[in-house]
């Protein structure tokens, strides 16, 4: 087709314009939302809830992809716009940004009800357990992992080492905080304690845990905790759990990283155990 020509059927694409006329570069969230990057993560929370994002900011390359985000922007009156990417690079302030940053209200971090997580253990349903993992990187790896498995809901301890969503965790994920609903609990080993009438509590440990290929169901399904990178989980949260387990590996490393070791025990935890019964 030559530039400017149309082939007979052809209908012209749908122009994005420029909806804001803020400069982009004194772009600043406001309180309690979030600047999700990349276009996993974008279209993850445009897929589940449209509705949360505020404003989109994004290079000329992916007006197409983002067409649909930015008619639904257009309907709300919500600004868009298009912009060079070293602006874009500001606006996120990382170069991580994958062409597009979208500013969002971030999903609620519930308070964990313990009636309502037993409801989950009557169901099947495995429960992951973060205490003390600090790196919101991690935090992101761990949950994209999880949404890719499965793995329906978080909890993390509410406690000042532990890692919340945000911008870096969400940008990581590539959309999978947007598949899991994120919980936190206060007394993480107090609750682990009361959870245990429905769930097989297990931890993990870099040393001294039984191997994986023992690990063995009795009906109840598994809330895997995993803890800090550095220190691993807490000792009041390790007396707290019914079994402990460590992956093998060949000595040659200490250990893996917190988000590897995730991917590991996740898979195994979504994958039929013997004597767990069929779903």
């Amino acid at each position: 087709m030559r530039r400017g020509g149309r082939a007979g059927n052809d209908r012209p694409r749908k122009k994005v314009r420029d909806r804001s006329g803020a400069r982009p570069a004194a772009v600043e969230p406001a309180k309690g939302l979030h600047k999700i990057a990349g276009l996993p993560a974008v279209l993850g929370v445009f897929e589940r809830d449209p509705g949360r994002i505020e404003r989109l900011y994004f290079v000329d390359a992916l007006k197409l992809q983002l067409g649909s985000v930015c008619l639904s922007l257009a309907k709300s009156h919500k600004p868009y716009r298009i912009v060079r990417p070293d602006e874009l690079t500001r606006i996120a302030e990382t170069a991580m940004h994958g062409g597009v940053v979208a500013v969002v209200e971030p999903r609620p971090v519930r308070e964990l009800d313990l009636k309502e997580a037993a409801g989950w253990g009557r169901t099947g349903e495995p429960l992951l357990v973060l205490d003390g993992v600090g790196n919101p990187h991690n935090l992101g790896a761990i949950a994209r992992t999880a949404a890719f498995f499965g793995v329906k809901r978080l909890l993390l301890a509410d406690r000042p080492e532990q890692a919340l969503p945000s911008d870096a965790a969400y940008r990581v994920a590539r959309g999978g905080l947007e598949h899991i609903e994120v919980y936190r609990a206060r007394r993480l080993a107090e609750a682990l304690r009361r959870l245990a009438k429905d769930y097989h509590v297990v931890a993990a440990a870099a040393v001294g845990g039984a191997p994986l290929s023992g690990l063995r169901s009795d009906g109840r399904p598994i809330a895997l905790v995993l803890g800090n990178e550095e220190e691993g989980a807490p000792q009041a949260t390790l007396e707290a759990v019914e079994t402990i387990v460590t992956i093998g590996g060949s000595k040659a490393v200490q250990s893996l990283n917190v988000a590897a070791s995730a991917a590991i025990l996740i898979a195994a935890l979504m994958a039929p155990l013997p004597n767990r019964p069929a779903c």
